[in-house]
């Protein structure tokens, strides 16, 4: 049996990922090994993805972001995925979800695995349907053996949405939308014809058997998330959040790394309670949340209406946001839409490490602003979180390298450009005063 981040952290031993994380934060050793500890702070690292760069989630830290991929019955291209994940990480995905449902899942999430520097999370349960063509058949061998599968690939964490109980079926009827998360309704379907308590909750402790042999980690998924303003922090939420919570202790009991999945969709004056009722309800475990979107209206638009409440959500203490793209609610990602995703809770992410106070977060932004005051095009473009786009959009009007020593954009012009007369202005000011 091998030994977890979480296992060597209660031994008080600092191992070489923790220092990793430490280095990269700017924080000690021992406030990482000791976060870990008291289960606040993970590093998702399974002992089989080789070539992984460790990296830490909890709200000691920056905030993360996470990015999705996967196929579909429709699409189930390996290079697209490899696409998906290139594009990912150079924009800055800290993880990425394969949440592939057709085609060859184990060569698909191989390929992923093997292409990755990032760790790599799944929904089991997508398998597991795909695998057996009917949820009905699901039974303790399937779910076991899939996990065990997934876990020897090197898969870092898992979503498993082992909190919903059958008890808590009628709190959905009072609902507008139901479940909308795909493992949650999987999950009701098989409870609903078997009329037996939830599989994933039953088969707790020899899931964390096979996590902790790996060192995978369990994100505990919320099934029972809202899919609309009209069902935020609802009953059946409340109450789903409540068992992750005790799942969570369970799990730390046996040395496997915990973090909590939270909404979903929540109005803005919501989003603070939520994190709130997490931090309460599951010692403060790390919280890695979709969104959330503030409005149910942004079709087209919905990773800005989920960045908007990620950023809140993460200034107030969440420790990853599950990026959203435009085309959430409409469709499968491409390519573009996942760096138009990342890009967006990339920014949400950053706005909240700035308004924490979190190491070195704003060096970036006055280096920008040195860069702006200066005219230093080709710096702004580096700095910039997508330098690709920033160059694209000052060369749409100047493209010829001349421009990129000039002392204006095409926004102002050079009779106009606000940063030009202020120089001249503090020139002359100087002069004058020195008179």
């Amino acid at each position: 049996m091998s030994k977890t981040q979480l296992y060597y952290a209660k031994q008080g031993i600092i191992t070489e990922a923790m220092k990793f994380v430490a280095k990269k934060e700017n924080l000690s050793e021992e406030l990482i090994r000791s976060e870990i500890e008291k289960g606040h702070l993970i590093i998702p690292a399974n002992i089989n993805h080789t070539n992984l760069q460790p990296m830490g989630i909890g709200s000691a830290l920056k905030c993360k972001v996470n990015a999705n991929i996967g196929s579909s019955g429709l699409n189930s291209s390996i290079d697209e995925e490899i696409e998906k994940l290139n594009i990912s990480i150079k924009y800055g995905a800290d993880t990425v979800m394969d949440l592939s449902t057709g085609g060859n899942l184990n060569a698909i999430r191989k390929a992923i695995i093997n292409a990755s520097s990032v760790p790599i999370g799944t929904v089991p349960i997508y398998q597991m349907v795909h695998d057996l063509k009917d949820i009905k058949m699901l039974d303790k061998n399937t779910i076991l053996q899939t996990l065990k599968t997934q876990a020897e690939q090197g898969v870092s964490y898992f979503t498993i949405h082992c909190g919903f109980k059958l008890e808590f079926m009628p709190l959905v009827a009072k609902r507008k939308m139901g479940i909308v998360s795909r493992g949650g309704s999987l999950t009701a379907s098989w409870m609903m014809h078997h009329h037996k308590q939830n599989p994933f909750y039953e088969l707790f402790d020899e899931i964390c058997e096979i996590c902790a042999k790996y060192d995978v980690s369990l994100s505990l998924g919320d099934g029972l998330r809202p899919g609309c303003l009209y069902d935020a922090t609802d009953e059946a939420q409340i109450s789903e959040l409540k068992v992750l919570g005790e799942l969570a202790k369970r799990a730390y009991d046996n040395d496997v790394q915990v973090m909590i999945e939270g909404p979903g969709h929540i109005p803005l004056n919501e989003i603070e309670k939520n994190v709130k009722l997490e931090q309460k309800f599951c010692n403060n475990a790390p919280f890695y949340v979709l969104g959330p979107l503030v409005t149910d209206i942004g079709a087209g638009y919905d990773h800005i209406t989920s960045a908007i409440g990620g950023a809140l959500a993460a200034y107030h203490g969440v420790s990853m946001l599950c990026y959203v793209t435009p085309k959430e609610h409409l469709g499968l990602p491409n390519a573009n839409d996942v760096r138009e995703g990342l890009i967006a809770h990339k920014i949400a992410a950053h706005a909240a490490d700035i308004a924490r106070s979190r190491i070195g977060a704003i060096d970036r932004d006055h280096a920008m602003s040195d860069a702006r005051y200066n005219f230093d095009w080709n710096k702004q473009f580096e700095l910039a979180l997508d330098p690709k786009r920033a160059r694209e959009y000052h060369d749409e009007s100047l493209p010829e390298e001349s421009f990129k020593n000039a002392h204006f954009c095409s926004m102002c012009g050079p009779k106009f450009c606000a940063y030009k007369i202020s120089k001249e202005v503090a020139a002359k000011s100087c002069e004058y005063f020195k008179e």
